[in-house]
């Protein structure tokens, strides 16, 4: 396996199992519900070490507009480094608004617009030069309620519809986050 795939390897690796988007189901039961008691609070953070090392702290706030509809922002700081490189690290940033509506009690549809900055390789130049990328990412997923209160499980399935192999930090088009809220 080439070192290019080990790296991908290791970036799908951490991305998908470390990382833990957290989205918060508060019910509005009426118009009078606060706009402090629609607010949620979640987001990524996610960690690999060793040979590759992989820290990820991706903060969100959202809101519940009504019972089924949630609207919400988010940043995104990724550090990388891979030590079978000579200046194989680098770090990524950037932000996202989202938008969730439960078609079902657990069953969600999910929109994203993403911002991300990182360092990609030029083929023209033949060196990596920092740029921003736009993701809008359309998808879904199920919730699993736990405990009495509001924690849970989220399983999400998104597909970034401006994906481009040559400009984006994702190895696919497709991206699966799994997610706790406690």
């Amino acid at each position: 396996m080439s070192l290019s795939k080990n790296k991908f390897l290791a970036i799908f690796f951490g991305l998908f199992l470390f990382s833990s988007l957290a989205f918060a189901q508060r019910p509005i039961y009426s118009d009078s519900t606060s706009f402090k008691d629609r607010l949620y609070f979640g987001g990524n953070f996610g960690m690999q070490f060793g040979t590759v090392t992989l820290i990820d702290v991706s903060p969100l706030a959202g809101v519940m507009i009504t019972d089924k509809y949630s609207a919400g922002v988010g940043i995104t700081y990724q550090y990388f480094d891979d030590r079978r490189f000579i200046g194989g690290s680098s770090s990524t940033y950037g932000g996202r608004l989202f938008n969730r509506y439960n078609v079902l009690p657990n069953i969600f549809l999910h929109t994203e617009y993403e911002s991300i900055n990182f360092e990609n390789y030029n083929l023209a130049s033949e060196r990596f030069e920092r740029i921003w990328v736009n993701g809008l990412f359309l998808g879904g997923g199920y919730f699993a309620p736990f405990g009495g209160g509001r924690g849970g499980a989220n399983f999400t399935f998104l597909y970034n519809v401006l994906h481009d192999n040559r400009r984006s930090p994702y190895g696919e088009p497709y991206v699966i986050r799994v997610g706790f809220v406690l």
